[in-house]
């Protein structure tokens, strides 16, 4: 499952992990074991990508924040899948 925040809520967020951990920068949260590229976190900061339901709980968790504080929507694994299959109909390699 995604986890689907408002927008400017995704970056809040992180930001607020950040603070809480008491971890100097967004790189900073690989250290406490998260099997993350750097630039996947700065996808999920950026809220060009949203964040899995298993690391918005590991997050919550290491940052000692409750998930209920957030305001989320969650959203199922293939809940834009329809769309890329509809742009491509008309379109065809010759």
């Amino acid at each position: 499952m995604r986890v689907k925040f408002h927008k400017g809520q995704q970056r809040k967020f992180l930001d607020k992990v950040i603070n809480e951990t008491n971890s100097p920068s967004l790189r900073g949260l690989i250290q406490f074991g998260f099997n993350l590229p750097y630039s996947t976190l700065k996808n999920y900061y950026n809220e060009s990508r949203l964040l899995p339901k298993t690391l918005f709980e590991d997050f919550c968790n290491i940052a000692r924040i409750s998930p209920e504080y957030f305001i989320v929507e969650y959203l199922k694994e293939n809940w834009g899948k329809i769309k890329g299959g509809k742009k491509s109909k008309g379109k065809s390699i010759r």
